[in-house]
């Protein structure tokens, strides 16, 4: 905005210098006609003038002589004041271009993200930030809504500030950029007000009054989004161990005595259809016995002994186990995997389920399993995280199984708990870090560990002291 006022003051500073020349030229052209006058009138007093240019005669104020020397010394002092109305032209000149290269600065180097629309819905101004947060990399002066998508809610927002001159404070509103990452952007926008008339110049975009634009200012919410989605799960699994891990363990041990009476049963029965009933209560006990442990599993508090981890020896050791446990499967590894400060253990068993889990899910598709290990690594001022991408060339998940999947019990397989991702979500958050998951456009699905490669702190435990058994 410093950059539009900056602008329509510079348009009318030429006003008062103008007028100061026509002034100037104005006394010329008097002077000019006064000289005229003169000459006519030494013409005709020749005689009178040969005698005043006598030493010995005294000059009066209104001579030929004294009146030339009066007009120059009033030109000299024009010529004077012309010099010092150019100076004064040329430092306004200079501090406006001073006040105008320090707003172009200001708006470089603000850390918020700032757009300025025009009212034909063209992208006039986008600082440094503003592209960073959106991830492209030009975007003056072309329309917003092909440089963020038709269908894009900061697209729609935009329009509606337009067309309604409606003014949207602190929204929250997700993007896609061009690379594929999703993120959340804070937003507020402005209209901008047509200015008056003698502001506006000869060419206004707007009538007095109308919209000539909308202001846009976008924050990255990216990182404090995904770390109140942290908190949050850390609360409710603290609290899902604290209120289950009880109920659990009751369970268990009815479980136990079910089991035992159905073996003395099945011991004691003939062969015949109660020594087969007596043995499918055993294998469901059985059976619910694993469910209940598994849940006692994920319901306690993990047992984190951080250390120096060596990413690439703990990978290549997963996929040669998975390789023995699962022949028919082509797990594959690539990428870049360094260090990490983390629990040997619980990273091993985070990789486990979620290759597992890809390979299972491809096996439904019925052509050859793949299952891929992908690393890479970002360190940075901003950002220092050790990425782990397991993928397949299965179906990919169902829409409206993608949002759930991570939940305890939700499974889509007829043996399954549901509490495989839930444990990877659990291990992942215990690490400080995050687990997502997304189906490729090629086809497959992709699951990515994000794990900090440096931890200023130990991470908490998860579950309260209430939720062990």
């Amino acid at each position: 905005m410093a950059s539009l006022l900056a602008i329509q003051l510079s348009a009318h500073r030429p006003l008062w210098f103008v007028a100061g020349f026509a002034f100037i030229l104005f006394l010329l052209v008097s002077v000019y006609a006064v000289s005229v006058a003169l000459k006519k009138y030494l013409r005709r007093g020749s005689d009178t003038a040969r005698n005043d240019l006598e030493p010995s005669v005294p000059r009066s104020a209104d001579d030929p002589v004294t009146l030339s020397a009066s007009m120059q010394s009033v030109i000299q002092r024009l010529k004077s004041q012309e010099k010092e109305l150019e100076r004064l032209h040329r430092e306004e000149k200079q501090r406006a271009l001073q006040t105008e290269r320090l707003s172009e600065a200001v708006t470089r180097n603000m850390p918020t993200g700032l757009l300025l629309v025009n009212s034909n819905g063209l992208i006039t101004l986008a600082n440094p930030a503003a592209q960073s947060v959106l991830g492209l990399a030009t975007l003056s002066y072309r329309r917003y809504d092909e440089a963020l998508g038709c269908d894009s809610h900061l697209t729609r927002l935009l329009a509606d500030c337009l067309r309604d001159a409606r003014t949207f404070q602190r929204e929250e509103v997700e993007h896609l950029t061009p690379a594929g990452d999703l993120r959340q952007l804070g937003v507020t926008i402005s209209p901008v007000l047509a200015p008056p008339p003698h502001l506006r110049g000869s060419s206004p975009d707007a009538a007095p009054g109308g919209i000539a634009g909308a202001l846009c200012l976008l924050s990255d919410l990216t990182e404090l989004t995904a770390l109140q989605k942290q908190v949050r799960l850390k609360e409710s699994l603290a609290l899902l161990g604290e209120l289950s891990a009880g109920i659990a363990h009751e369970f268990k041990s009815a479980l136990a005595t079910i089991s035992g009476y159905a073996q003395i049963l099945k011991s004691e029965a003939t062969p015949g259809e109660q020594a087969d009933c007596a043995e499918k209560i055993v294998q469901e006990t059985r059976a619910l016995t694993h469910l209940v442990t598994e849940f006692m599993r994920f319901a306690r508090p993990l047992e984190f002994s951080p250390s120096d981890v060596d990413l690439r020896a703990l990978v290549e050791r997963t996929a040669t186990e998975l390789r023995e446990e699962m022949p028919r499967v082509n797990f594959s590894i690539e990428g870049d995997f360094g260090p990490v400060r983390g629990d040997d253990g619980l990273l091993r068993q985070a990789l486990l389920n979620l290759a597992r889990n890809a390979a299972q899910a491809a096996a439904d598709a019925g052509a050859e399993i793949r299952v891929t290990l992908r690393g890479a690594r970002e360190e940075s001022a901003a950002v220092s995280a050790q990425r782990i991408f397991v993928l397949d060339n299965g179906p990919g998940i169902a829409a409206a199984d993608l949002p759930r999947i991570f939940m305890p019990f939700y499974t889509t397989k007829a043996d399954g708990t549901g509490l495989g991702l839930a444990i990877v979500q659990k291990i992942a958050v215990q690490h400080g870090g995050t687990v997502t998951a997304r189906n490729l456009p090629e086809g497959g699905a992709e699951f990515a560990l994000v794990l900090p490669i440096r931890q200023t702190a130990a991470p908490q435990a998860v579950d309260s002291p209430g939720g062990s058994i």
